[in-house]
């Protein structure tokens, strides 16, 4: 691992409409703040500008919910619409209060209201919007990062990341929900401690340090940088999807 690392956000992103090439936007961004993309780079993608592109777009008139919807909103004092397309994009509800569903989003990650909001989503004349997840984040990084190299000329990794709340702790954080191009879980079970002693569980989420230490600068509210490239990493092993990150339900001690 390396011992310093550069992150540097692009200024010159504009705002995301469906069907944007999210690869050619974020290449003449680079180019625009004199930072041509290296071998060795890793460019972190805010969740919500890949689904703006991919048009994950619901309009909240077009929702019908369900009685289980029906009564789960009035538990958690939500619009019963919301609630209804994050049952749709989920598969189970672990808990719920007021203001909050916790749930098991049908990608495998455990997060609140399944990760459906309409912050930072532009108005729409007539509409009431609210913007799912990209459909399957690791496949979208897999295809910004081939349209990275074919503009680019650069071998660089990609993470889409976003940002979480946790059971045990106040304030959200970033983590990455897709990932391509580098080990997202590094495996270091068996590497000696300073003093010789093999490692026995150790294991890092190389994906989710990188996906918060990005967040620190892309901003949470009207900041508008949503990309970041982290420059200097040097971290080997076998390349690993987010998807990996996803702790086995077998060894989960708190569902």
């Amino acid at each position: 691992m390396t011992a310093r690392l550069e992150l540097v956000a692009l200024p010159a992103i504009p705002l995301v409409r469906p069907g944007d090439d999210l690869g050619r936007t974020i290449a003449t961004a680079a180019e625009a703040t004199a930072l041509l993309l290296r071998d060795g780079d890793i460019v972190v993608v805010a969740q919500k500008i890949v689904s703006k592109a991919e048009g994950r777009y619901v309009d909240l008139a077009t929702v019908t919910p369900t009685a289980e919807a029906r009564g789960l909103a009035e538990t958690a004092s939500k619009d019963p619409r919301v609630v209804q397309l994050i049952l749709d994009e989920s598969t189970a509800v672990l808990r719920s209060r007021p203001g909050v569903i916790v749930v098991i989003h049908r990608l495998g990650v455990v997060l609140a209201n399944a990760g459906i909001d309409a912050s930072n989503v532009e108005p729409a004349a007539g509409s009431e919007r609210v913007l799912l997840l990209p459909a399957d984040p690791d496949a979208s990084c897999r295809r910004l990062r081939s349209a990275l190299r074919a503009l680019t000329g650069a071998n660089v990794a990609v993470i889409i990341n976003d940002s979480v709340g946790r059971a045990w702790r106040q304030g959200t954080i970033g983590t990455a929900l897709g990932a391509a191009g580098l080990p997202a879980l590094l495996d270091l079970r068996g590497r000696p401690d300073i003093f010789g002693r093999p490692l026995a569980i150790t294991q890092v989420g190389l994906a989710d340090a990188l996906a918060a230490a990005a967040s620190l600068i892309q901003g949470e509210a009207d900041e508008r940088r949503p990309v970041v490239v982290i420059r200097g990493l040097e971290a080997r092993g076998p390349e690993m999807a987010a998807a990996g990150l996803l702790r086995p339900a077998a060894e989960d001690l708190f569902r």
